[in-house]
């Protein structure tokens, strides 16, 4: 432990309201940037479940330094219900980073989020992403430049470390903790080279919320309530990040929050798609709406039921649906599937 860094007592509760550099948060559970997915009407929606915070996928800081017309009026787009919300940026240029922030904080941002745990080759082989824990200098640099920019708090995400056994994560971590002025670190304990397999090292997570001054967010491996609820209890880490066990689950959030035990009904379900169908159109037009939510109904469609073959069909009629009409009308029919928990 840090000698400089007096022993922090971990937080009470989920519920319970924090600050993250000046920003009130009502609780401690926050929805992840989730990459090509959380744009404003995702994160509403787990805003409206429960979260306390969300962030944005993930975004070109380059994009939005250059005017990106798509980058900047879609993936920068705001709604008022949302706030707090973060966006995050990626980018291994300090001034790059530094314009962007400020287009990012006159877009209406509460927080700025840097990405530097991404894997993905195309992101890292920018200098940007998982590839800055090889360079503290430069991960502090575009921290600082971001915080200048924007005039935001800054958090970072990052990874542990590239390679089992390097602690590069680890090492830049304390870095930025020290001298790259952030408000907080996101730690998600798996390896970049993990992915997003094997058990995190919530050990490991531990002793950073112990070591590091500032707060610490937990992401990696949160996939139900109940693994959320036992990694924050472990790690007493400031709050969580949920990411991939909320799609197509927004009432994990409510789970979390305690405004339900059971799982959500047939109903609820359709429901809420109708909800996403109708964002979804109104942020891209029905004929782009159509095509993006391509990827959405596997996560819906596997809470809704019915027998393999049932879900195999529908599916299958989604992925080759000409409109969003026909979707609308194949879920209306979903209605007829087996009960729930049919095999």
């Amino acid at each position: 432990m840090n000698p400089m860094s007096p022993s922090r007592t971990p937080p009470r509760s989920l519920t319970e309201p924090w600050e993250l550099g000046g920003v009130t948060i009502p609780n401690r559970i926050v929805l992840a940037p989730l990459a090509g997915i959380g744009n404003w009407f995702v994160r509403l929606q787990a805003k409206r479940h429960g979260a306390g915070l969300t962030v944005s996928e993930m975004v070109s800081s380059h994009a939005v330094h250059y005017g990106n017309e798509r980058t900047c009026t879609e993936l920068l787009r705001i709604h008022p219900d949302e706030h707090p919300v973060s966006v995050q940026l990626f980018g291994a240029d300090p001034d790059v980073m530094a314009s962007a922030a400020e287009r990012v904080a006159a877009a209406g941002a509460d927080l700025i989020d840097i990405n530097m745990g991404c894997p993905v080759p195309k992101v890292c082989k920018t200098g940007a992403g998982a590839a800055l824990l090889d360079d503290p200098g430069r991960a502090v640099a575009v921290a600082r430049a971001a915080a200048r920019g924007g005039g935001l708090p800054v958090t970072v995400k990052l990874r542990t470390g590239l390679r089992p056994g390097d602690g590069k994560g680890v090492a830049v971590a304390r870095e930025l903790a020290e001298r790259g002025g952030v408000s907080g670190l996101s730690i998600h304990p798996r390896h970049a080279s993990q992915r997003h397999a094997g058990r995190p090292d919530y050990a490991l997570a531990a002793q950073l919320v112990q070591e590091l001054p500032v707060p610490v967010l937990l992401s990696g491996g949160l996939r139900t309530a109940q693994l959320a609820r036992e990694a924050f209890e472990q790690t007493g880490a400031d709050a969580i990040l949920l990411a991939r066990g909320s799609l197509g689950n927004p009432w994990v959030f409510e789970q979390l929050v305690g405004r339900r035990d059971a799982e959500p009904t047939r109903e609820e379900i359709l429901a809420e798609l109708g909800w996403v169908l109708d964002c979804a159109v109104e942020h891209l037009g029905s004929e782009r709406a159509n095509r993006y939510l391509r990827k959405f109904y596997p996560w819906y469609i596997e809470r809704l039921g019915g027998t393999r073959v049932e879900q195999a069909a529908l599916q299958a009629a989604l992925q080759q649906a000409e409109s969003i009409e026909r979707a609308r009308e194949l879920f209306a029919g979903a209605q007829a599937l087996a009960p729930l928990g049919a095999g």
